[in-house]
């Protein structure tokens, strides 16, 4: 946490050192300024806001993120859609799956069944990462 602040705090001063100049320049400039002077500061402007707000959704998601042994004691280990709204997803906890029924509002617990009860689907696909996805995507377009 203090190492966030710190980058908070870094990042206001050096955003104080980048636009207070700019405020100051333009206060004391003539109002009959230039066409191009006014469209650079424009883009400026624009520039600073889109940085301010890629570095505070950037902050943001990384104060949210669960911290600490918490965040490895529950894991998901499946999940499906059952309706509209409604999920039915299989939780690890220690050596414990939970079977809950996840709706709007509500989470109802289905069943508990032993972690060595269930063996794993072998005729699940694995997971791909980005490059396999894509490469399969453009295989099969190719295939047309």
């Amino acid at each position: 946490m203090a190492h966030q602040i710190a980058f908070v705090r870094t990042f206001v001063a050096a955003l104080s050192v980048l636009v207070l100049p700019a405020l100051a320049s333009a206060q004391t400039a003539a109002p009959g300024q230039d066409l191009g002077a006014s469209v650079v500061q424009m883009i400026l402007g624009l520039a600073v806001v889109l940085a301010l707000l890629f570095a505070s959704l950037w902050l943001l998601k990384r104060l949210s993120t669960p911290r600490g042994t918490a965040a490895g004691l529950l894991r998901v280990v499946a999940g499906t859609a059952v309706g509209a709204r409604e999920r039915v997803v299989v939780v690890e906890v220690g050596n414990t799956w939970l079977v809950l029924g996840v709706a709007p509002g509500r989470v109802s617990a289905l069943a508990e069944v032993p972690r060595t009860a269930l063996p794993p689907d072998a005729s699940a696909p694995a997971p791909m990462d980005f490059a396999g996805r894509l490469k399969s995507l453009l295989e099969r377009r190719d295939a047309r």
